[in-house]
């Protein structure tokens, strides 16, 4: 019995030793096919065109938990707008920039910086107890 589990073994190594890749046939040319002929589309036409736009709006932000103070306003009359925005830099200045922009000139700017504004001190936070 020993003699047929050792050949049986033998006869499966040498089976594993001597095999190779399976043949596999020429895979051929791929069919190529002519690509429909696309048919155009047409073009919408946006109708609600206004040849003069106009616009206006402002927005000023102070929070006082964060320190972000900031604001700015913009009007367009047609090709020509003009606004202002400013903020509170780091440093504590306010840095406010006038804007005027027309298809003559293009865009111009002025910036100003006005006054310090006292910046608030940081209030420390009370420790954890213990994270885990």
């Amino acid at each position: 019995m020993a003699f047929k589990c050792i050949a049986a073994v033998l006869i499966g190594v040498v089976a594993v030793a001597f095999a190779g890749l399976v043949p596999a046939p020429f895979p051929g040319v791929a069919r190529v096919f002519p690509a429909p002929v696309a048919a155009q589309v047409p073009v919408a036409v946006n109708t609600n065109y206004d040849p003069h736009p106009q616009y206006t709006f402002a927005y000023n932000v102070n929070d006082a938990l964060t320190g972000d103070s900031k604001s700015q306003q913009e009007s367009r009359d047609g090709d020509v707008v003009q606004g202002s925005y400013s903020l509170v830099e780091p440093d504590g200045n306010i840095r406010t920039v006038l804007y005027y922009a027309d298809p003559i000139n293009g865009f111009n700017a002025v910036v100003q910086r006005g006054p310090l504004v006292h910046a608030k001190g940081v209030v420390p936070v009370a420790p954890a107890l213990r994270a885990f």
